[in-house]
């Protein structure tokens, strides 16, 4: 038990909004501290997430490209064997070294961390429960920060052995024959990746009518072109309505999702991958009065305020992309609006990224949102083809596409289908940020041979005057 148990911020979740909120404010002279319930900070990203999706991917990524690729680079191997449980020991001392550093960091900057479960208890107040019992903590200002969890499918019972979510997808013990994955999102695709590359035969399963349904459509379309190339089988504009398990694996039962016949489909594992919803139980919001949304999450203000004074919250909980470098985001802008500052979020600049490979990146407007919304644009795209660098590392599949208003000339949005193109991304956020013309990321020099050059060529197909094509 804690002596002092008065803050000036207190914030319930230790994610990646939560954990940098909590640095940020301890920056700012702010008494803070943060209550966590899973022992192990970083939150979803860090533990079961982010982190372990992306050290798998690298993994299978080598191991697919030593058995299939190599060759090209005049590289001879013996037999390639996979080791999977040093794969995965790998992946989670990632993990391990990950949070341990968040917990450097907390004692660097003088953040007190509580493990325990915390609960609104009243004007200013949180009651944690902890393995040492129940205390009362007082917060001049509290801040929701418990992220999001898996969204349940009716019908198809989550066991975490057979029927997994993206947690039990991340942990499976040998690499299953079949692998369904129900839902053609980001977690779905790059975990399908994964356990495609080690050898599963996978088959992706998605309601809507194409693979990354919300991404720019000319992008979905290619990407899935590419993952069909890689292995992967797409069953799209379906529907799955029930799960059996059995000693053959689970099986399925399929229907259009326009109306039709039924059908089945097994499999030795099914993942269920169709989006996150609010995490919230237990923590009393609604009996303090905060308000939520018909979705559960948590509704706010422009400056992260709930209905209830001294209570904000920020990250997968109030919705939006839910990302963690989105909650990071809020959780600086929060922090500097306690301390006095003006805390600001650009969201017409977050990216996105999918971590498959290639990778797809993008920011601010689709095509389809444009024309949606009546805005008059003009289009520039590249392909990597005719990038030198991507020809001379072998990986040359996909395009940059830039998006600018056509009177002003103002980039709109971004989408990168090629290799790193998570990377190649911030340059365009940058100029998002500054409210950059595609002539203005055109104008500047890019080192060449570099990938980079592929984003300038887009820039100056805006104009239509692209050098190299």
């Amino acid at each position: 038990m804690m002596a002092d148990n008065s803050f000036d911020v207190l914030i319930i979740g230790g994610g990646p909004g939560g954990y940098v909120a909590a640095i940020r404010a301890a920056q700012l002279g702010l008494k803070t501290a943060c209550v966590d319930k899973r022992g192990s900070l970083g939150g979803t990203c860090l533990n079961i997430g982010c982190i372990p999706s992306k050290a798998l991917l690298q993994s299978s990524h080598h191991y697919a490209e030593a058995r299939q690729h190599f060759a090209l680079h005049g590289i001879k191997l013996g037999k390639i064997e996979l080791d999977l449980p040093t794969m995965m020991a790998r992946k989670q001392k990632v993990v391990s070294d990950n949070t341990k550093g968040i917990e450097f960091l907390f004692k660097k900057h003088k953040v007190v961390y509580l493990v325990g479960e915390a609960r609104l208890a009243g004007a200013g107040r949180v009651a944690v429960k902890t393995a040492e019992g129940e205390q009362s903590l007082t917060a001049k200002s509290i801040v929701i920060a418990t992220g999001s969890e898996v969204t349940p499918l009716p019908g198809v019972a989550i066991d975490e052995k057979q029927i997994v979510s993206s947690t039990g997808a991340l942990d499976l013990a040998q690499v299953p024959k079949q692998l369904v994955v129900i839902g053609a999102g980001v977690i779905g695709l790059e975990l399908g990746s994964v356990w495609g590359r080690l050898g599963a035969e996978v088959t992706v399963i998605e309601y809507l009518d194409r693979a990354l349904p919300f991404h720019d459509g000319e992008i979905s379309r290619q990407m899935q072109r590419i993952l069909e190339r890689q292995g992967l089988r797409f069953k799209l504009g379906t529907k799955v309505t029930a799960a059996k398990n059995g000693k053959g694996g689970v099986t399925l039962t399929l229907e259009p999702a326009k109306g039709g016949p039924a059908e089945e489909l097994t499999a030795e594992v099914v993942l269920v991958a169709i989006g996150r919803r609010p995490c919230t139980d237990g923590l009393g919001i609604e009996e303090a009065g905060v308000e939520i949304d018909n979705r559960g999450f948590v509704k706010v203000d422009s400056h992260f305020r709930t209905s209830v004074a001294g209570v904000y919250a920020i990250g997968d909980v109030i919705g939006g992309a839910m990302l963690a470098h989105k909650a990071e985001e809020e959780g600086v802008a929060v922090a500097e609006q306690l301390a006095g500052q003006a805390g600001h979020v650009n969201y017409e600049a977050i990216p996105g990224v999918v971590y498959t490979w290639p990778e797809v990146a993008n920011v601010g407007k689709t095509e389809e949102q444009l024309t949606a919304e009546g805005v008059a644009y003009k289009t520039g795209k590249f392909p990597f083809s005719a990038n030198g660098r991507a020809r001379a590392n072998g990986d040359s599949e996909g395009f940059v596409k830039i998006l600018a208003d056509a009177k002003t000339d103002r980039v709109l949005g971004c989408h990168i289908i090629g290799p790193e193109a998570g990377d190649l991304i911030a340059e365009v956020v940058l100029g998002m940020e500054f409210a950059a013309a595609a002539e203005d990321i055109a104008r500047t020099c890019h080192a060449h041979p570099g990938l980079g050059e592929a984003v300038k060529e887009a820039a100056l197909a805006v104009a239509g005057r692209p050098i190299h094509i």
